[in-house]
């Protein structure tokens, strides 16, 4: 078994390990072995590191023969994105004029999975900058849908979430900053969970001084192929650290309320196009969730559309203060062109406007609050699309400023939530027309524990698997 071990989730993985039915050499192994036999074709992970990766199985092995307490990822391998700092190795963010910027020490994250003792295997791709919802760059070239090669994997953790879809870690380490955790999730079937500004400490020494939306907004969180190995890795990547001031000692877990989960349930809008795939995806998670015990109300969130198209407004009014010219003058054509279509039509708010912005932010933020609390008679989460569209054609974020409106118009359910800084899980429910569909679940800050509750419930009755149809036993 220990050469299939890449086809098992890291909960289990991480139990075998522990209980000496397999080494964390074998899994290291098992795990780099379907590297070698995949990645080349998909381009998920740049970068492999299979010489620190079997060093580190090895010392795993070491300390649990020599009677010391695994920690929760003991002997597990996982990949991390290319945009974190890991200590010797190129933080490229996808830019070729960073190729040889080697960091110096872990970020946090990083530094949390490997003294949970996770094996770090590989580095996985992303655009440059992290800034379209594709994943191909300059500098370590396309990572492919592993379903559709004519398809978007997602961005920006595009390379994260093939990897986990494929078997080359059951974790994979993202960021979301506008959906890159969860669009790149959908695309290629697999969870995905933004976590709460906070939750998850934020950092990188290589570029430390974060623009005001990036703090407000970008969040670290994994992608698995199991709601329950989210749940895992948020555990041990929510440990805090004073490099992020914004980090909260929350609760990862909160009691069970004694009553039905209530669920409000958001499917069109009338602002948006909605292909009929996306619709019947939230439906049937609907239905499930009805089937499990959940009470449903179907809603229109509030200011939906304006949430979205204030995400967009403060983002790029940040991009043109903080990084545009950088991005003008280092990134390829793809990131040059996606930025200015996002801009297109777009003009600068001034001082007092951009002020009036950030408190009309409040406004929005506190009405999503209420909504979102089922002791003042709202709902433990809302269930809603990941993308109005299906999955998009390779760059179709470059090019007329139209094409990327239309990109953007689909976005919605991703940008609005990042904008108040909410967390949202990605779950997938099936395929259509050979392509993974799915839904997103989102709560109120810092219960991401909803978040997975009601992924959980989706998951039982979807028993959806990508790993199982693009690796058939």
């Amino acid at each position: 078994m220990s050469d299939q071990a890449w086809r098992l989730d890291a909960v289990e993985l991480a139990a075998r390990i522990r209980n000496r039915e397999l080494s964390a050499r074998e899994a290291a192994e098992s795990v780099l072995g379907r590297i070698a036999d995949v990645n080349p074709r998909i381009n998920a992970l740049p970068e492999v590191m299979a010489d620190e990766a079997l060093a580190a199985a090895d010392a795993a092995d070491r300390a649990l023969a020599a009677g010391e307490a695994p920690g929760a990822l003991h002997g597990v391998p996982v990949t991390v994105k290319l945009n974190v700092d890991t200590a010797r190795h190129a933080t490229t963010d996808g830019i070729v004029a960073a190729r040889d910027h080697i960091a110096g020490s872990d970020s946090p994250l990083v530094a949390h999975l490997r003294r949970a003792g996770a094996l770090i295997v590989g580095r996985s791709n992303t655009p440059a900058f992290s800034l379209r919802w594709f994943t191909d760059n300059d500098l370590h070239g396309r990572t492919l849908n592993p379903f559709d090669p004519e398809v978007t994997p997602g961005g920006s953790s595009g390379g994260a979430a093939a990897a986990v879809a494929l078997g080359l870690g059951p974790i994979a380490h993202g960021n979301d900053y506008g959906g890159s955790i969860r669009h790149p999730a959908w695309a290629c079937g697999v969870v995905g969970l933004r976590t709460t500004p906070g939750r998850v400490p934020s950092y990188k020494a290589s570029a430390p001084n974060r623009v005001i939306t990036n703090q407000l907004m970008s969040v670290q969180g994994p992608l698995t192929r199991s709601v329950r190995d989210a749940r895992l890795a948020l555990q041990v990547m929510s440990q805090g650290s004073p490099l992020d001031p914004q980090w909260t000692p929350a609760p990862l877990e909160h009691p069970a309320p004694n009553r039905r989960l209530r669920v409000a349930v958001f499917k069109r809008h009338a602002a948006y196009d909605a292909d009929p795939g996306v619709v019947a995806a939230v439906e049937q998670a609907a239905r499930w969730l009805a089937a499990a015990g959940c009470d449903l109300q179907e809603l229109e969130p509030p200011h939906f559309e304006e949430g979205a198209q204030l995400w967009r407004q403060l983002v790029m009014d940040d991009m043109r203060r903080g990084a545009l010219p950088a991005i003008e003058a280092l990134g390829d054509a793809g990131v040059r062109s996606a930025m200015r279509g996002y801009m297109h039509g777009l003009a600068p708010l001034d001082a007092n406007a951009l002020l009036e912005a950030q408190q009309r932010r409040f406004g929005i933020c506190r009405d999503w609050a209420v909504m979102l609390e089922p002791d003042a008679g709202g709902h433990d989460v809302l269930l809603m699309p990941v993308s109005w569209q299906r999955q998009f054609p390779i760059d179709a974020d470059v090019g007329e400023p139209a094409r990327v409106q239309r990109l953007l118009d689909a976005q919605s359910p991703l940008l609005g939530t990042a904008m108040m800084g909410l967390p949202g899980l990605a779950v997938p429910t099936g395929l259509v027309d050979g392509l993974p569909t799915g839904v997103q679940i989102v709560a109120a800050r810092f219960r991401e524990d909803r978040c997975l509750a009601v992924g959980e419930r989706v998951e039982a009755a979807a028993r959806f698997s990508a790993l199982e149809l693009l690796a058939p036993r």
